[in-house]
């Protein structure tokens, strides 16, 4: 029964399945990269930063990135690469202070809580998306 109201709002906020499909992609893969981290030699960070999954998906965001305007998606394409630019800020931060004798405590103490907020933002981004909910940075 068409009266000439509008749709519905939920019928014009459906998600495309793809790049909903796409975000698990790119998300599985910088886990990947945590994962690599852990049960090898490399960190967690130098993994997440520098590892080629991690780097993959990141090209694959800014591809797709346009693509997402308007929707849930395009908070966890901005969350994604906020974890990732950040990440690397503050590793070269903590390699920084690594250059003084007094800064290697602060700058362990600065590279464990970045290893666990890496983790936390995965983690909590990866379960808003299953839940369908933006995350809001």
């Amino acid at each position: 029964m068409s009266d000439g109201s509008p749709q519905p709002l939920a019928a014009a906020a459906t998600l495309d399945q793809a790049l909903l499909g796409y975000t698990h992609v790119m998300y599985a893969l910088h886990s990947l990269a945590v994962l690599i981290g852990i049960t090898t030699f490399h960190t967690i960070i130098g993994s997440f930063i520098g590892s080629l999954p991690s780097i993959v998906a990141v090209v694959m965001n800014y591809v797709r990135r346009s693509a997402t305007r308007g929707t849930l998606l395009e908070s966890h394409f901005r969350w994604q690469l906020r974890t990732f630019w950040f990440a690397v800020l503050w590793a070269c931060l903590s390699f920084l202070f690594m250059a003084t004798i007094i800064g290697i405590p602060a700058a362990l103490v600065g590279l464990l809580a970045l290893t666990i907020w890496i983790i936390y933002r995965l983690v909590r981004g990866w379960l808003a998306l299953r839940d369908k909910r933006p995350m809001y940075v």
